[in-house]
């Protein structure tokens, strides 16, 4: 690790220097950042997750920055033109853009017009003029005249195509030209002629413009997809004269000829511009990707967080019309038990036969909770077990069924269910998502839930290692019981992946269920390392030792045994009991590895060992009666869940096939910036309808004064 990243990263990310080398340490270690915020909190100064992570990602920038410095330096090393002076200012530099601007003067490039024009003798021409001190500058270039060169403004135009690119590669030039872009670039676009008819969803940007550090990233993402499909055409340029003006203060003193305004303006023009211009659609559009992914892994971690049932039996349906709708009975730990399928709607329209079918297969399985996905036919289907009068109380759920369908007919659902086809496992997979929405959402690639902006337009190496990392981090956050979890789920454990995940689920089968985390050392592959790592987030219940269905670490087992014994109690008795925990001295225990902050997490855990951090699932009623788009009227007041958040509202669906759009602007009285502070995702909300667009499939809705 190199010890001149730490000032820089501790500048960048505004965390002390002490806590990020340590946190370097950790990480260059082998730690993962779940087991470095929830059990390495002494040494890194109780950084979270996020600041972890944030440290990490630095140092990876400042790693490829070295590797790039490195690559230069040989670069310039070779032509022989590598001065101290150039080396040094190379070295220092921890500026990416800065970097290039030092070797944009040494950079191999295509022939160039300057380049042809040196060929042609005319540098020395160009070295005059720059000066600014000859007052008869034809008289000087008629000398030039000879060879390819036939005429004096032949010789003073290849001149001054020598000074558009010394210009260019100034790095004073850049950075005037810069820091106009960052203050008062405008981003235009406009409708490329001939496909107004193909490019309708771009209407809003068929002639629109706006300053570039204003342009929140939700258009910029759309305007580039616009420009990308072919419809728009997109420029960012600050106004022309600004720019000039600039660079004529710093270059013209006496250009009694003109030249060097001439070459001031073709170089910004033809070279400056454009390059800057890159640059900044380039930067704009990462920041853009940036904000894109915040939002969607934001969406993501509340989705992976929605409340779980909990072990209960199940029957789940997959709604549909024409092939009609899939049940399956799943038992409380998921499996599934039996699979049929009823024909309520049109054009079978078996209403009778598939009520009475229902009631049979509740009673038949003892089943407490039924789970309606809430695609095609969803409401349609609530609206007929809602009728059925069963014999006991069964709760009704509606589950968000997005992607469900990619995990039928992925790899992982063919492995589990091989005997089945799409239909079926689709059913199981809203079931489970009911019973456990993050033991199944793992199983689906992220970017297929539904709940992005724009996730289909960024980066997608970024938006893949944000998303895996919030995964893990909900995945570790609630723990995983070692003997149910499938090696989907295992393997975003901390220290773990596929293969020992794997691992993990052939020793489980072939020794039977684990009954300490002890135990787990005899998984092939699983070292020391991997075992500290994973330990803590792996739950046993009923196991030989209660604190290993707990998040309490093993290596401070032994702290949790002397405050048992100093508390006249076998572990198993201070576990949960408030009045002996509450009189523990939590001080006689701090050492030099364990600090407060440790030992009052272990004072959470066993006041209340194990607690799932999740809320629990509460069932949802849509309005009745209201079942599509033109049932709607303006001014009615309705429940509904929200479906997505995004940074200019939130989607919310009521029942209708087609989510309505609460703008940021009608989310509350108050001012919001940020729609996700402001609600959740799954959140039960009331709404209005204010704006219905039938032909556009649009609703718009408001929370205010609802």
């Amino acid at each position: 690790m190199k010890k001149t990243f730490i000032p820089h990263i501790s500048t960048t990310t505004g965390i002390a220097a002490a806590q990020v080398e340590r946190t370097l340490t950790l990480l260059n270690e082998g730690a993962t950042i779940p087991f470095i915020a929830r059990y390495r909190k002494e040494a890194t100064g109780n950084l979270d997750e996020v600041q972890i992570a944030r440290i990490k990602s630095e140092q990876e920038k400042f790693e490829k920055l070295e590797q790039r410095k490195e690559t230069i330096l040989h670069a310039i090393e070779e032509q022989g033109k590598l001065t101290g002076e150039l080396k040094q200012a190379i070295q220092n530099t921890f500026d990416p853009v800065e970097l290039e601007d030092l070797y944009l003067p040494f950079k191999q490039k295509r022939k160039t017009k300057a380049a042809t024009a040196r060929e042609n003798g005319l540098e020395p021409l160009a070295k005059i003029i720059m000066a600014q001190r000859e007052r008869d500058i034809e008289g000087r270039a008629q000398a030039f005249v000879k060879g390819n060169i036939t005429s004096v403004e032949e010789a003073l135009q290849g001149a001054r195509d020598i000074i558009a690119e010394w210009i260019n590669e100034n790095k004073k030039a850049r950075v005037i030209i810069r820091q106009l872009f960052e203050r008062q670039a405008v981003i235009t676009a406009k409708l490329v002629k001939g496909r107004e008819e193909e490019a309708q969803k771009y209407t809003d940007y068929f002639s629109y413009e706006e300053k570039l550090n204003r342009i929140k990233s939700h258009r910029l993402l759309a305007i580039r997809r616009g420009e990308k499909e072919g419809f728009l055409r997109v420029s960012i340029r600050p106004p022309e004269e600004y720019a000039l003006e600039r660079l004529e203060r710093y270059f013209v003193r006496n250009d009694v000829s003109g030249d060097v305004t001439l070459a001031i303006k073709d170089s910004y023009k033809r070279l400056l511009a454009p390059s800057i211009e890159t640059e900044f659609a380039a930067s704009s559009k990462e920041q853009a990707d940036e904000e894109a992914i915040r939002v969607f892994a934001g969406n993501l971690k509340q989705l992976l967080l929605t409340a779980p049932l909990g072990e209960k039996r199940i029957l789940a349906i997959d709604p549909g019309f024409r092939t009609g709708c899939k049940v399956v009975c799943l038992d409380a730990q998921g499996k599934l038990l039996h699979n049929d399928t009823i024909y309520p709607h049109p054009p079978q329209s078996q209403e009778a036969q598939a009520m009475k079918k229902i009631n049979t297969l509740v009673q038949q399985y003892k089943v407490e909770a039924i789970a309606i996905g809430n695609g095609t036919a969803g409401r349609e289907t609530e609206n007929l077990i809602r009728r059925i009068r069963f014999h006991d109380e069964v709760q009704v759920f509606i589950v968000n069924e997005a992607g469900a369908s990619i995990y039928s007919a992925s790899q992982e659902a063919r492995e589990e269910f091989p005997e089945y086809d799409v239909t079926v496992r689709g059913a199981v997979s809203i079931g489970r998502r009911l019973m456990d929405p993050l033991a199944e959402l793992v199983k689906i690639d992220p970017k297929s839930i539904g709940v992005g902006q724009y996730q289909h337009d960024v980066d997608q190496k970024k938006l893949k290692e944000a998303l895996d990392r919030v995964v893990e981090s909900c995945v570790n956050l609630v723990g995983v019981d070692v003997n149910t979890a499938s090696k989907y789920l295992l393997k975003y454990v901390s220290g773990l992946g596929p293969q020992l995940a794997q691992n993990i689920v052939d020793y489980r089968d072939e020794h039977g269920a684990f009954r300490s985390r002890e135990e787990l050392k005899n998984v092939p592959r699983m070292g020391e390392k991997a075992f500290e790592q994973c330990a803590g987030f792996l739950r046993i219940r009923n196991g030989i030792n209660p604190l290993d269905n707990s998040a309490v670490h093993p290596e401070s087992y032994h702290i949790v045994e002397q405050m048992a014994s100093d508390a006249g109690l076998p572990v198993p008795e201070l576990i949960g009991n408030k009045e002996a925990i509450e009189k523990l001295d939590l001080t006689r225990y701090v050492n030099d590895k364990t600090g407060m902050a440790t030992l009052n997490d272990i004072k959470r855990e066993l006041l209340k060992p194990g607690l799932d951090p999740r809320k629990k699932a509460k069932i949802f009623e849509f309005a009745k009666g209201i079942h599509k788009i033109t049932d709607l009227e303006v001014g009615m007041v309705l429940p509904g869940i929200i479906t997505n958040i995004t940074n200019f509202g939130a989607f919310v669906d009521i029942g209708v096939k087609q989510d309505g759009l609460v703008h940021i602007s009608n989310l509350a009285d108050e001012y919001i910036s940020n729609p996700a502070d402001y609600v959740q995702l799954n959140q039960h909300v009331q709404v209005k309808v204010i704006g219905i667009d039938v032909e556009r499939k649009r609703i718009n809705l408001s929370m205010k004064e609802v």
